[in-house]
């Protein structure tokens, strides 16, 4: 199966639906899989089909009817981020402050990946908040001169561009600072927020110090082939050889304005490991997408896999149920975000008035992005597509083995 050449080809442009539908029973019949990965495969699998109902639409002026089948909604599918990107998004837009943004990546070493795997909420809210202790501390220390509190955004992402394990923090964080009695506001040099060096290695001590508290307090499990970091000696010459490796943290540009920042906020917040439009083909039990080279200047490359090694790298990204990949630190954390952000702008005198979010059904959005009115009748052009009645859930029909 191929990817559709355009419009009138006939062809269904490949997704990773088809690839679950076409393989995903026999790789979970191969293996004892946890409920979070059967949950995504069924989900991805069934989106905007019948499994998941919907309802009848009619066409108030010619008749014409057709079957418009629910979204799944699960954060893992390649079909169901835009809408919730854009409503996101848009909140985003009202909380800009009237200065640059630095992006900065905080990367573990892929040597913690299997304990990663065995406890992924334990490791991963370690990485959130030892990246937020980091640039506070530095954000404090005198030798930066800023004197505050930072704010930022914090949006986790675990894969590379071949959907290896690759668990790093994206952060977006304001150029400046808030001064620790609120009275100020205390702006960073434009060329770069701190020095990446130093980052990296306050990152890795505090990283660690931290994992050494939750291995202390029997937070992490350590089943299968990392049975023996159970043991002390084991665990304290592991967290040896971490100290002596080379952490990464990696500062991208600074962003000119707000308006770059939203650009980028929508590129990375929402992302899923694979989005359909990289799928090239699947044929034979192989599959075949198209990356990006990050060693060779981003130059765009192919790779084959397997089906089943496909579905397993794709597994591989699944979060753990309510774990939260996009988080708020300092003057930006929820609870006081609204009045915070109104007080720095007085302090920083702009003049920008800034309008409420707005709220946007699925058909405004989609009219907005695609210039497509989802409401519209297909067949006359004219009509408008009208809810007739439901259509309820079904179970998935199986084929015979």
């Amino acid at each position: 199966m191929r990817p559709s050449d355009g419009p009138g080809t006939g062809r269904q442009a490949l997704e990773v639906a088809h690839i679950l539908q076409r393989h995903g029973d026999t790789y979970a019949a191969k293996r004892r899989l946890p409920l979070k990965h059967l949950k995504a495969m069924h989900h991805i699998r069934f989106c905007r089909t019948a499994v998941m109902g919907g309802h009848r639409q009619q066409c108030d002026r010619c008749g014409f009817e057709r079957n418009a089948y629910n979204s799944c909604g699960d954060r893992h599918c390649p079909k169901c981020r835009t809408l919730a990107k854009e409503r996101w998004l848009d909140a985003r837009r009202s909380e800009l402050l009237p200065t640059g943004y630095f992006h900065l990546v905080f990367t573990l070493p892929h040597d913690l990946n299997p304990m990663i795997h065995c406890n992924p909420k334990v490791m991963l809210d370690n990485l959130f908040g030892s990246v937020n202790e980091t640039l506070q501390a530095f954000a404090a220390d005198p030798r930066w001169r800023l004197n505050g509190r930072l704010g930022f955004v914090g949006v986790l992402h675990t894969w590379s561009q071949t959907l290896i394990d690759h668990f790093h923090l994206h952060c977006l964080v304001p150029a400046g600072a808030w001064s620790f009695d609120r009275s100020r506001w205390n702006p960073s040099r434009k060329s770069y927020l701190f020095r990446v060096k130093s980052l990296a290695k306050q990152f890795r001590k505090t990283y660690l110090g931290r994992l050494q508290e939750r291995y202390e307090n029997g937070e992490l499990r350590f089943p299968g082939r990392i049975s023996l970091l159970a043991d002390r000696e084991e665990f304290a010459r592991q967290i040896g050889i971490l100290r002596k490796k080379q952490w990464i943290v990696y500062a991208k540009a600074p962003f000119a304005g707000p308006e770059q920042v939203i650009d980028y906020l929508g590129r990375y917040t929402h992302r899923v490991a694979i989005s359909n439009h990289r799928l090239l083909s699947m044929d034979d039990g192989k599959v075949t997408f198209s990356y990006k080279d990050r060693s060779r200047t981003d130059r765009t490359r192919r790779m084959t896999l397997s089906a089943d090694e496909f579905i397993r790298r794709f597994l591989l990204h699944v979060l753990p149920p309510r774990f939260v990949k996009i988080r708020y630190f300092g003057f930006l954390f929820h609870r006081d975000k609204r009045q915070n952000i109104a007080s720095i702008r007085e302090q920083m005198g702009s003049q920008t008035v800034t309008a409420e979010p707005a709220i946007e059904d699925a058909r405004q959005i989609v009219l907005r992005l695609m210039g497509i009115d989802i409401h519209c009748c297909p067949q006359c052009r004219k009509g408008r597509m009208l809810v007739v009645h439901k259509i309820p859930k079904c179970c998935p029909i199986r084929d015979p083995p």
